[in-house]
């Protein structure tokens, strides 16, 4: 089964790197935070990846193009102009990269890469720019259970800011980063069946627009809720943040070993 990764946007609001990279290319612990969500995947089982590339995309080919080279121990012979590889520590993928267009909306971009999807059977769908401890195989048995078109994990995001809670003028509590208000939102990551493609109109659709508010309006969009962590790297604050739960050996999302 395949899992369509979003790798094609601009990361406006995470300029102080995206004027490099892709924002799916920008390092957390390393290694590209597009790298984290597919070794998520990979953990429940999931390896056949297309990458829905725009802008700056030859990064994210030459990042997959010379993985195994940079992931290995090599020998070079400069006079038979050969390279032997040596304890190679790869991973078990197939990616697909595919350029979808450097002003391609979401919803286009998922259209590009349907000649790519089979026709009986359903794919994920995740944004490049956030991660999660979500249970992939859990998520698509509760989809393969109910039966509709689509699916999405629900989650409540993080508080921005510590919470008080106060008696009478005095602060008995405070509690760092609450979640929000208890109301959920888009988690981005999907379980789809082939036939939403149908519901792109092409390169300018946005995915969150008509095509998910076409799938609720139809009952066609189901949500699991899911009550771990989630995290979504918009700005630098978010990109340390992820930097420092990694750092600590602490990761949530880091289900792999």
């Amino acid at each position: 089964m395949k899992a369509v990764l979003l790798a094609g946007g601009l990361g406006t609001r995470i300029s102080e790197e995206s004027h490099l990279k892709p924002k799916p290319m920008i390092e957390v612990g390393g290694r590209p935070i597009l790298w984290h969500i597919m070794k998520l995947y990979s953990h429940y089982g999931f390896n056949d990846f297309i990458v829905c590339l725009g802008y700056k995309g030859y990064v994210v080919k030459e990042y997959f193009a010379n993985y195994v080279l940079h992931n290995a121990d090599l020998t070079v012979d400069l006079a038979k102009g050969s390279v032997e590889y040596h304890a190679t520590n790869h991973e078990p993928w197939r990616v697909t990269l595919v350029d979808t267009g450097a002003e391609t909306m979401t919803g286009g971009r998922i259209k590009r890469v349907a000649d790519y999807l089979p026709k009986d059977e359903p794919f994920f769908l995740t944004y490049g720019d956030g991660v999660a401890d979500i249970d992939i195989r859990a998520l698509l048995d509760f989809h393969k259970a109910h039966g509709k078109q689509a699916t999405v994990s629900a989650v409540s995001p993080p508080g921005r800011f510590g919470a008080l809670e106060i008696v009478e003028g005095a602060v008995k509590r405070f509690i760092e980063k609450p979640p929000g208000d208890n109301g959920l939102i888009n988690g981005g990551f999907f379980v789809l069946e082939p036939s939403v493609i149908d519901r792109i109109a092409g390169d300018s659709t946005v995915w969150e627009l008509e095509p998910l508010e076409g799938l609720a309006r139809d009952g066609q969009l189901m949500a699991r809720p899911h009550d771990g962590f989630w995290a979504a790297m918009d700005t630098l604050r978010d990109k340390n943040a992820l930097e420092a739960l990694w750092t600590s050996g602490e990761a949530p999302w880091k289900l792999w070993k």
